[in-house]
């Protein structure tokens, strides 16, 4: 068990599982942000189209039963927009950490082994000559 335990604590205290944290922290934040955005600017502009509130927007079935469209297409717009800024960090940060970092020259072309033959041919004769 004291195994185990040190283990956990070897996790737990690692450099990205602590990363990890704090981005799913700011991430909850952030879901408020865009939230309101949506429930807030996005949908009743969208309403204006429907003269109505977005978000009520419901298709009745049969007795008390609904579809409620509007909040589904709401949660797709939430979705949408985080996915879209969380592409737009993602690339910034790889665009930061290329920065600092030269530009890889390609390796020389590896010698076939036909080659290498010649070459050591050519230097046997070279030294037969001299």
């Amino acid at each position: 068990m004291k195994n185990f335990l040190k283990e956990f604590k070897e996790f737990a205290l690692k450099g990205n599982v602590m990363d990890m944290a704090v981005g799913v922290i700011i991430g909850a934040a952030f879901k408020g942000i865009v939230d309101s955005f949506v429930n807030d600017i996005i949908n009743p502009l969208i309403g204006i189209m429907f003269k109505t509130d977005f978000s009520n927007v419901v298709i009745p079935l049969t007795g008390e039963a609904t579809l409620n469209i509007g909040t589904f297409i709401s949660t797709v717009l939430n979705f949408i927009i985080m996915a879209f800024v969380l592409f737009l960090m993602v690339k910034a940060v790889n665009k930061a950490e290329s920065f600092g970092k030269k530009p890889e020259e390609p390796a020389a072309p590896a010698k076939s082994d036909e080659l290498v033959a010649l070459e050591e041919i050519r230097d046997l004769l070279k030294e037969k000559k001299n």
